[in-house]
């Protein structure tokens, strides 16, 4: 079992909540930070810890369950799926990134930043050290 799911809920960006959390279980699955088995937090957890609709959570955990990500256990909660292995989670892992890479393309240009800055600064976000890092 891995650790606990601490969810980056930003409330300001304009992907709705419940999308943040949809693609942020993908992206873990995808990722091999969540396997078969893993327990989730709580619909309530999440909404007391984050200060949001526990309906948010409910509709976001009720995509991944229709998509296959997840499965209702009783007594327990929410489970990742012991089909959603990642190499079986249906989706390429960049192909994941895609929305966010495009955002910050998007930014950029609008900033008129040039792509050789965007990608020093990229790199260097993805550092291990670096504080940038979620």
């Amino acid at each position: 079992m891995s650790s606990p799911v601490a969810f980056d809920i930003q409330p300001q960006l304009a992907t709705p909540i419940y999308r943040q959390v949809v693609e942020q279980v993908q992206r873990l699955v995808a990722g091999g930070q969540l396997s078969a088995g893993d327990e989730l937090p709580s619909v309530r957890a999440v909404a007391e810890r984050h200060a949001i609709n526990p309906m948010t959570v409910s509709k976001a955990y009720s995509l991944l369950e229709a998509e296959g990500l997840l499965e209702r256990r009783r007594g327990v909660g929410m489970v990742v799926a012991a089909q959603a292995q990642p190499a079986a989670a249906g989706t390429d892992r960049l192909a994941l990134l895609q929305p966010a890479l495009q955002a910050l393309a998007q930014q950029a240009g609008q900033l008129g930043i040039p792509p050789e800055q965007v990608l020093q600064a990229l790199a260097r976000a993805l550092q291990p050290d670096s504080k940038d890092r979620p």
